[in-house]
């Protein structure tokens, strides 16, 4: 079986832009952690936290993770930013296969994630809660093959990168 490739990375880094562009060029299946979760649950990730809490969002991510990375279909996955806290969910992904991180400056983040209503991570002050999560999640993305800065180019040049570096080439 093909190795799934995996992009894992801060919120507003383009996880899943970039990866619907990667799963497209590679003519395989594109997976969305976040919209799996939201079909799943049959609600929005800030209904899923405010009725239930991030601790009970953790638990279904982790579940579907572990569910497309099972499937014999290969995959393109876009994470959650905070997929990488749990140990197990690194586990996984190191079993199930090609990690890229995406990264980007803070700067780029903030200027991507500020007006996005759908990130209760991000609610009252954007910029200070931007840079306390990034604190706290500093290094939790090391374990990644590769880094992939998407600061300065389109989800389509970006895509070609992956390819490159995951296939060796790509159409």
């Amino acid at each position: 079986m093909m190795q799934h490739i995996i992009l894992i990375g801060f919120m507003g880094t383009g996880k899943s832009t970039v990866g619907q562009e990667v799963a497209k060029k590679l003519g395989c299946s594109f997976a969305d952690l976040d919209a799996a979760v939201v079909a799943l649950e049959g609600r929005t990730i800030p209904d899923i936290f405010a009725s239930d809490g991030e601790a009970y969002f953790r638990e279904q991510e982790s579940h579907v993770l572990a569910g497309i990375l099972n499937s014999p279909t290969r995959h393109v996955i876009a994470t959650g930013g905070g997929i990488v806290l749990q140990e197990s969910n690194r586990e996984l992904m190191r079993d199930g296969g090609f990690i890229v991180h995406l990264a980007a400056s803070k700067e780029t983040i903030l200027s991507r994630v500020k007006r996005d209503r759908n990130r209760p991570l991000l609610q009252g002050d954007v910029e200070a809660q931007v840079s306390k999560l990034m604190q706290q999640r500093e290094g939790l993305y090391d374990f990644a093959h590769t880094t992939v800065l998407t600061d300065h180019e389109t989800a389509v040049q970006l895509a070609a990168r992956i390819c490159k570096l995951v296939e060796g080439k790509c159409e």
